[in-house]
């Protein structure tokens, strides 16, 4: 495990790679092709992209954006409206009423209130549980099943109603560093499709598992000759602000009506409580991730604010040491009482998953890091 020299990301990151000088992909293009942009001309070339995408007569909507409701995605249904002058069609593929934070109901009704059309669709609440607890147990991830869906929902809508333009966030490529998603140019998002949740064979475990392939269709993302049909495009927007980041997007969304988390970072990871807004498990994921690859949900807020010079590596260091990989007992104990399974069931379960070249699991099930943070192994 090694870190990179710029920030604290560690090359255990999946579908990343350091370069020669020990510096990872997003540090290389925010201090490179970021630092060198001129803002003004890329807000040109997407003005200029779009107006081969002009609306017909026949069509009611240019666009359109999945959202949450948190603060990316209402950030960006703004931007989309007020700065590029279009409207968007947002799309809100809802969790169970047992996984839903009443802050995510909240905050999806602040995009209609601030004037949006909003799509709200929620799948089998019966078959979304048995496919969450497939995913804890055959993956340590509960998320995989939910993750396919909300990616496919956006894209089979858009090819459901003609729209040809969908507005994605970051890069997840340049921004954070995940290779297999880089396009042809910094803003082309269609080879999402390469990302590991929604790649070939992506639902292959859960037709394992014995789901019946009629109950999965809502969970499959459209394959690259469905896409070419209907001639869709993916916009990344983060290639086209300057001041993208967890933090200004928060900060922009809070001014506009945004609810954001109340609970503490040693409870959730969250430093200023602004990530997955709509559900609360996520929190167990981090955390999972972490015990996964030496990793979590702070190295991401730090990473950013070091990278945006806000923060120094050294007070990155602390905060790492300090809360990534921070759950609370009480998030992991509804989650275990929604799959129906006890607590120990679940530490069973993540104990299987910890990755023992950096952690070690002591006889009390306390799971203690071999790496130092900041240098590795």
């Amino acid at each position: 495990m090694k870190y990179c020299k710029t920030c604290l990301q560690p090359d255990t990151r999946p579908n990343s790679y350091f370069d020669a000088e020990g510096v990872c992909p997003a540090c290389n293009y925010y201090h490179t092709v970021s630092a060198a942009a001129d803002w003004e001309d890329r807000l040109e070339e997407i003005q200029d992209f779009l107006k081969g995408y002009e609306r017909k007569p026949d069509q009611y909507f240019d666009c359109i954006i999945g959202v949450s409701g948190g603060k990316d995605s209402t950030r960006q249904a703004l931007w989309v409206r007020d700065k590029l002058g279009l409207k968007p069609l947002l799309v809100c593929l809802t969790y169970p009423p047992e996984q839903l934070t009443e802050r995510g109901v909240d905050n999806v009704s602040n995009l209609i209130e601030l004037g949006f059309d909003v799509v709200v669709s929620a799948l089998s609440p019966q078959t979304w549980k048995k496919m969450l607890r497939q995913g804890f147990f055959q993956h340590t991830n509960w998320a995989r099943s939910s993750e396919q869906a909300i990616l496919a929902a956006v894209p089979q809508l858009a090819i459901k109603y003609g729209i040809k333009i969908i507005f994605w966030g970051e890069n997840p490529g340049l921004q954070l560093g995940d290779m297999k998603t880089v396009g042809k140019t910094g803003y082309d998002g269609n080879n999402l499709k390469y990302m590991n949740t929604v790649s070939g064979g992506a639902l292959d475990w859960l037709l394992e598992a014995g789901f019946e392939r009629d109950k999965l269709d809502p969970y499959l993302y459209p394959v690259s000759e469905e896409f070419d049909k209907a001639g869709i495009q993916i916009i990344y927007l983060g290639w086209f602000w300057r001041d993208w980041s967890l933090i200004n997007n928060a900060a922009y969304s809070c001014l506009n009506g945004l609810d954001i988390r109340d609970d503490t970072v040693e409870n959730t990871g969250d430093l200023w409580g602004v990530s997955s807004l709509d559900e609360d498990w996520v929190t167990l994921n981090q955390m999972i991730k972490y015990y996964k690859f030496g990793f979590g949900r702070v190295s991401d807020y730090v990473n950013e604010e070091i990278r945006n010079g806000r923060m120094t590596r050294e007070t990155g260091i602390t905060l790492l040491e300090q809360f990534d990989g921070a759950c609370s007992a009480e998030y992991i104990e509804t989650f275990c009482e929604y799959i129906d399974i006890t607590v120990e069931a679940f530490w069973k379960q993540v104990h299987g998953s910890v990755n023992k070249d950096l952690f070690h699991i002591e006889q009390d099930g306390s799971i203690t890091r071999k790496f130092k943070v900041g240098f590795g192994l």
